[in-house]
């Protein structure tokens, strides 16, 4: 079913500004309306989608595993998880576990040589787990994948919890995967799961971005501290669950989930700091419960969101004046920020250029429920921006991924299991 939705005008009104057969006309602010189309329903917590060319799309769900949709629409089954059925191949290695499971998925820019694709999931294959990043080669007829290569095999997961009051196993779990459009490097997001010590550490693969070429080895000019793994590109990370490239300069950005408040947008630089640190004894916390002072002092009855910014910041320049700034902190809320993509193109109108963020809708302890996609509009530095709130065509669900589809539409996953294509008018 496709629905639409006018911006700023009544639909009747709007409907003056539609050619006959096309298209409708630029309308005078500037503002694209949209309409959507369910492309997939009721599969199992869609996490991720990469696009070839011709519109084939490969996609995660989160505790099922890697599948491929055709333009035409048939969906064909590639690689399953543990206890996963009716795929063609399975993997008794995989598994999922609260926030982690098979996430992001990416297409080597070589692909139509090499047949190469990248996955990120939780392994067992090392006790008590790690997350890894599969490459995997997919045959000519889409229809299989084989010779795995687990090109990273040390990024941290969170193992079952004893007396840990913050949250399940797999929490924190970064796990986005995206090829740098200009310099051809994976690039591979891992949170901090909860553990305060791996955000600023320069052996521990938690909280930071790698970047990396197709063998897993580090990609030249990351520049990392003296110290740390040269694979790291940026560090000191809450869990960035999405990144994404500004068109013309190709900037990467990451969209991250804050401590109860400040959700953020960051430009990165090789070798920046996020300026995350949850460890106990840093800028005069004191202990903290299970050394995390991620969610400290007590910010659960904050209500006001000048009075969660008082507290743990996202973004520590106090204690790391050099720290990369974020460009927009979600009006110091936190609501589960999953991902990013760029809008190009023409017909985007005045949001060409603009960031799509996604919201999970996660609303705990005051702060409110914001299952929804946000356009931002980033300064030229990086510095600042300005958002719009999509009024969206279709019902509100907690959005997983959004990524714009070779033919300028955007397509947009849910854990509810349905992608949504989303085209302007």
């Amino acid at each position: 079913m496709t629905r639409r939705i006018c911006f700023l005008l009544p639909c009747a009104l709007l409907s003056s500004f539609v050619l006959s057969g096309s298209a409708a006309a630029q309308s005078p602010s500037g503002t694209p309306g949209l309409t959507s189309t369910a492309v997939m329903t009721g599969r199992d917590l869609t996490w991720d989608m990469a696009f070839l060319p011709d519109g084939t799309m490969f996609f995660t769900e989160k505790c099922r595993g890697l599948s491929v949709r055709s333009p035409s629409g048939t969906v064909t089954a590639l690689l399953g998880m543990k206890d996963s059925k009716g795929y063609p191949d399975s993997a008794s290695d995989l598994f999922c576990s609260g926030q982690a499971g098979m996430s992001g998925v990416a297409i080597d820019p070589d692909f139509a040589t090499n047949r190469y694709i990248y996955v990120f999931s939780a392994s067992s294959m090392t006790a008590p787990g790690t997350n890894r990043v599969l490459r995997l080669t997919v045959s000519p007829d889409l229809t299989k994948v084989s010779n795995r290569q687990d090109i990273v095999t040390d990024i941290a997961y969170k193992a079952a919890p004893s007396n840990h009051p913050f949250g399940d196993a797999g929490a924190h779990n970064g796990g986005r995967l995206r090829f740098g459009p200009a310099d051809g490097f994976l690039y591979v997001t891992t949170g901090d799961t909860h553990n305060g010590e791996v955000p600023q550490s320069p052996t521990r693969m938690g909280g930071k971005v790698l970047r990396i070429d197709r063998d897993g080895k580090a990609a030249a000019g990351n520049n990392p501290p003296q110290g740390f793994d040269a694979r790291v590109f940026t560090y000191g990370h809450r869990n960035p669950q999405g990144i994404c490239f500004r068109p013309g300069t190709n900037q990467p950005y990451t969209a991250e989930n804050g401590p109860w408040h400040s959700d953020e947008v960051t430009a990165l630089t090789a070798g920046g700091n996020g300026g995350w640190d949850p460890r106990p004894n840093i800028a005069g916390r004191g202990d903290c419960p299970d050394a995390y002072c991620g969610y400290s002092p007590n910010q659960m009855g904050a209500v006001d969101p000048k009075e969660r910014s008082a507290f743990m910041p996202m973004t520590d320049t106090k204690t790391y004046p050099n720290a990369m700034k974020p460009a927009w902190n979600n009006e110091l809320l936190s609501q589960g920020m999953s991902s990013c993509t760029f809008l190009t193109g023409p017909q985007w109108k005045d949001w060409n250029g603009r960031m799509v963020v996604t919201f999970m809708g996660i609303g705990i302890h005051g702060t409110p429920v914001g299952n929804r996609l946000d356009v931002l509009n980033i300064t030229s530095d990086g510095s600042s921006a300005t958002r719009t709130t999509v009024s969206l065509p279709m019902p509100a669900g907690r959005f997983r991924s959004a990524v714009q589809a070779p033919d300028g539409s955007i397509y947009v996953a849910t854990d509810q299991g349905d992608v949504y294509q989303l085209k302007p008018i």
